[in-house]
């Protein structure tokens, strides 16, 4: 008789503005890299618009030939400026720990430079099975194959657009940078005010799955 067992639950979360609200941390390592530099940067436009890979937001402020070593200075001074100040989301650990009680497990594929991406989750004791960092949009969706995931949380139109490359259910959540009306625009399949529904939204789902 055939199994009728699915397959074993794995879950990615995109990190900045869905497990974390980035933006205090951001805006003070942009002015520190402003103040270091002596090049202007408008901060509090730069986190309204956070999800790309950094190098995305440095050319507007920097020539073309500067931005590699300016994004290497700025992940240098990271750590020291930009850990302590940044929250969890609302719902954060609870989802990761929803993911945990169905027996599954909770990876995080995020376009941040992944030695800052895992400082963030330690000093705020999330700790999920997998880090993955440096991937953006569709390049996410490697990871996302490589490690069996049907589920995708994040919260920009470029997680919508890594969930669908790689086949995995695309959960958006309108606490970054897009509001829910561009998420579903852009093919999420789910579309959640904030991680504090996630759970519910996982308990329905699993049986349905099943």
């Amino acid at each position: 008789m055939a199994s009728t067992t699915s397959p074993a639950l794995t879950v990615g979360f995109d990190l900045d503005m869905t497990l974390i609200d980035s933006r205090p941390g951001i805006h003070a390592c942009y002015l520190a890299l402003s103040e270091r530099t002596g090049t202007y940067i408008d901060a509090d436009l730069a986190v309204t618009r956070l999800g790309p890979p950094l190098a995305q937001e440095l050319v507007n402020w920097f020539p073309a030939e500067r931005v590699e070593p300016m994004a290497d200075l700025y992940r240098a001074m990271y750590p020291a400026i930009a850990i302590v100040p940044t929250p969890a989301m609302p719902g954060a650990r609870e989802a990761i720990a929803a993911v945990r009680a169905a027996g599954g497990r909770a990876i995080v594929v995020t376009a941040k430079h992944e030695p800052n991406a895992e400082l963030h989750l330690e000093h705020l004791g999330i700790a999920p099975d997998e880090v993955i960092g440096d991937l953006w949009a569709e390049q996410k969706a490697d990871a996302l194959r490589e490690h069996d995931a049907g589920v995708y949380v994040g919260d920009h139109v470029g997680d919508v657009r890594g969930a669908r490359k790689a086949g995995a259910l695309s959960v958006a959540v309108a606490t970054g940078p897009c509001d829910p009306d561009e998420l579903r625009t852009a093919g999420a399949d789910v579309v959640l005010d904030d991680l504090t529904g996630f759970p519910g939204w996982l308990a329905a789902y699993l049986p349905a799955r099943a």
